[in-house]
């Protein structure tokens, strides 16, 4: 799956690669999560433009958004008939420009945070899909999920699921809704191939999203990842905290 990612390079050489008409100025971000406005680039009117999203795709036929599970990812093997996706992949595909995603690994210690990046550290696009939902006072909300597949023999190690990158070639092919059909896009969705990516190892600092810094992304040695799963409360503690700030809107869109 991917639920953060990262967002480094320069704006002027995301457009360059995405080619989109507007010239946006935004920071590096380093902990992207769900909720949040990202970056994406669709096609409208015949041409493509980067325009700012909320990570978490709400289906236009929602009425109460507080009612659904926050749709962060669109499974590749179901995004074609799932009614929540079905619209999207035919009307309203898009990419996200990033320079890496985390993924957190099962351990003995606790889930361990990975930093993965393109071997040749270049940004690439990952396939997304688009909805405008419009709430009962008129109140439109663009929203976003990002497609994912069954990740290939190297990064299934970490987790067995991947967001899917389109390549550069692909662009136009997968962002062209009029001139492609879904039958022309399927198969574009697709995990990654061997030796495309790397990882190591980060801290779990990345944990929490008000945590947004360049030292997230670097790797930690096996002495300080000791160090802080030594330091990870007990399973009584953690069950304690979360009684104590249980609420009832925890987890809602709003």
């Amino acid at each position: 799956m991917c639920g953060r990612f990262v967002i480094t390079s320069p704006p002027e050489a995301l457009r360059q690669i995405f080619d989109y008409a507007e010239q946006p100025n935004f920071p590096p971000r380093h902990n992207i999560a769900p909720t949040q406005p990202i970056p994406v680039v669709i096609v409208e009117n015949d041409a493509r433009h980067f325009r700012l999203m909320r990570w978490g795709l709400i289906p236009a036929w929602v009425k109460d958004p507080r009612k659904i599970t926050l749709m962060i990812n669109a499974r590749s093997e179901t995004v074609r008939d799932k009614p929540a996706f079905k619209n999207a992949i035919k009307r309203r595909r898009c990419l996200i420009p990033a320079d890496g995603y985390y993924e957190w690994q099962a351990a003995a210690g606790g889930k361990r945070p990975f930093f993965i990046h393109r071997r040749d550290r270049r940004p690439f696009g990952l396939a997304a899909l688009a909805e405008t939902w419009i709430g009962p006072n008129g109140e439109e909300l663009d929203t976003v999920a990002i497609v994912t597949a069954p990740a290939g023999p190297d990064l299934a190690v970490l987790h067995h699921r991947v967001p899917v990158m389109i390549k550069p070639g692909d662009f136009e092919r997968w962002l062209d809704c009029r001139a492609h059909d879904v039958d022309d896009v399927l198969a574009l969705l697709t995990g990654n191939e061997a030796g495309e990516f790397a990882w190591h190892e980060v801290s779990t600092r990345v944990n929490k999203t008000a945590n947004d810094d360049a030292q997230l992304v670097l790797p930690i040695t096996a002495e300080e990842s000791a160090a802080e799963q030594a330091e990870r409360p007990t399973k009584k503690a953690v069950r304690k905290v979360a009684e104590s700030e249980s609420d009832d809107g925890q987890g809602s869109l709003f």
